[in-house]
């Protein structure tokens, strides 16, 4: 009973700082647009004396907003170097670094009278998310028991989805989404790193890192009596020693290498194909539409916030679903479920839009469509994406696996967050075409080509993936059509 205490304990004291920044931080910023834009214009005119034309300031607030991207996209190159040197809990901890930094800078904005602050402070939150996205799943996959390794690695995105809700009701106007208290709203990002610098070094590192980087036996065998208490080690400690076997004389491998490998070909090309459509599949442009359709429903301008409140708490709903489900139902049938899901939201949500000033309940409709989307996304894509890396990879190529993933994920976001509002003027109802080939293509690929990891040791994963990879090859190395989609099939 402590024991699992003591996992539930570590998870949360890994969370609160980690992916709960990426979601807190993705929402907070909603609530003052106007407020800050408005600091800009000022700003300009008391230095020089003139004001911003209206397309100058909205370039400004697109460097704004793009600042957390790039963090995001540095912050997940600097996480692989940072979790094979430091350690995983480590390199979680210092991460707060980067937060208190953003949060000192957004905070002193106004009395600085310097909106380049805030435009900086973004980009530092967007490298504290970058780390904590691609290390804490790694963490606690790590230091999961195998039967519960899925549920633990997935409060990732349950913690995600908590800071997003989280983020809104802050910057809602009667708490901190006032005109006055913007800084304060930007600034308060520093009280989940403060909680999460109290309590993480009182838990355990991961034990697989210990012993598999370190070589440290003693220190990894107890970080599992930690965790585990009581219950027997051996058949658990076995299981690692024989990956720290078949992973002896090896140092931990850089991306490229990855890419060169041709061993590594599917786990390779699964996890570029699904972190990428995780992005790409239109699920945060949802949140884009959400005040537009709501509004287009007659639901009063000042009650929205409210109503987007529900899209956030919709998939926090399904991440915890989801954790609880993940382990009987298996990561295949949740990935492709949700994305064939989506795949027909997407197509309803773009004939409710065409239709929208026709008919009287339409704009229901689409509502509907927001909310299911969002639903559908949260029970696989949003979860499962984030465990897939360190299942399919070993020891030595998993931190090199998640900064491709976390690359991926933020250049993606920039994308689609720069390209949207364009995809959108050009194509208009039909806004949710590319999204919808995304979702069929991804659903697809997952039928066809991804095995089931559920329940099984790291060294049974990379054995079956092994098979694929080299199975391909005993047709001859060019591709020769059907044949050898043949044999990668399930």
């Amino acid at each position: 009973q402590l024991q699992s205490k003591i996992l539930i304990l570590t998870i949360c004291a890994a969370g609160i700082g980690g992916t709960f920044q990426y979601g807190y931080n993705i929402s907070i910023i909603n609530a003052p647009t106007s407020y800050i834009q408005t600091f800009m214009n000022k700003t300009w005119l008391e230095r020089t004396g003139v004001p911003l034309e209206s397309n100058v300031i909205l370039l400004l607030w697109s460097f704004t907003v793009s600042a957390y991207p790039l963090g995001g996209l540095t912050g997940a190159v600097v996480a692989g170097p940072m979790a094979i040197v430091l350690g995983r809990k480590m390199s979680l901890l210092l991460n707060n670094v980067f937060v208190i930094i953003a949060a000192i800078l957004s905070g002193f904005s106004r009395m600085a009278k310097s909106f380049e602050m805030i435009m900086l402070s973004r980009f530092f939150t967007g490298m504290n998310a970058g780390v904590s996205m691609n290390i804490q799943p790694m963490y606690l996959a790590e230091s999961a028991p195998k039967k519960l390794r899925g549920a633990v690695a997935l409060t990732s995105a349950s913690f995600t989805a908590l800071g997003l809700v989280l983020g809104q009701v802050v910057g809602l106007r009667e708490l901190l989404g006032g005109e006055e208290s913007w800084p304060f709203l930007l600034a308060s990002n520093v009280v989940p790193a403060l909680i999460q610098l109290m309590a993480l070094p009182w838990f355990p590192e991961s034990p697989r890192y210990l012993l598999i980087d370190r070589g440290d036996k003693e220190s990894c065998i107890s970080a599992l009596q930690k965790l585990r208490g009581n219950s027997d080690l051996s058949a658990e400690l076995e299981e690692m020693l024989a990956e720290q076997a078949a992973v002896k004389g090896q140092r931990a491998k850089n991306p490229w290498e990855l890419f060169q490998n041709p061993a590594l070909r599917w786990q390779l090309m699964s996890i570029v194909v699904l972190s990428s459509a995780m992005q790409l599949c239109g699920n945060d442009s949802m949140y884009f539409y959400a005040a537009y359709v709501f509004q287009e429903a007659g639901i009063p301008q000042d009650k929205i916030p409210y109503v987007v409140i529900g899209t956030g708490s919709c998939e926090l709903i399904t991440s915890v679903t989801c954790n609880m489900i993940i382990d009987y139902a298996g990561r295949r049938p949740l990935l492709l479920g949700g994305y064939i899901f989506m795949a027909g939201w997407a197509i309803v949500f773009m004939v409710a839009l065409s239709q929208q000033t026709q008919i009287s309940w339409m704009p229901y409709l689409s509502m509907a469509c927001i909310f299911a989307y969002i639903l559908s996304f949260g029970i696989g894509p949003a979860g499962v994406t984030g465990v897939l890396p360190t299942e399919v990879f070993d020891q030595m190529s998993r931190p090199a696996a998640y900064m491709i993933c976390g690359s991926l994920l933020w250049f993606n976001l920039f994308l689609v967050g720069t390209a949207f509002p364009f995809i959108v003027k050009s194509l208009a109802h039909f806004c949710y075409v590319p999204f919808l080939v995304v979702c069929i293509c991804t659903a697809l690929y997952v039928g066809f080509f991804l095995p089931e990891t559920k329940g099984k040791s790291f060294l049974e994963i990379s054995e079956e993936f092994k098979r694929r990879n080299f199975k391909a090859q005993t047709h001859g190395v060019f591709y020769k059509g059907p044949e050898e989609i043949k044999s990668t099939m399930l």
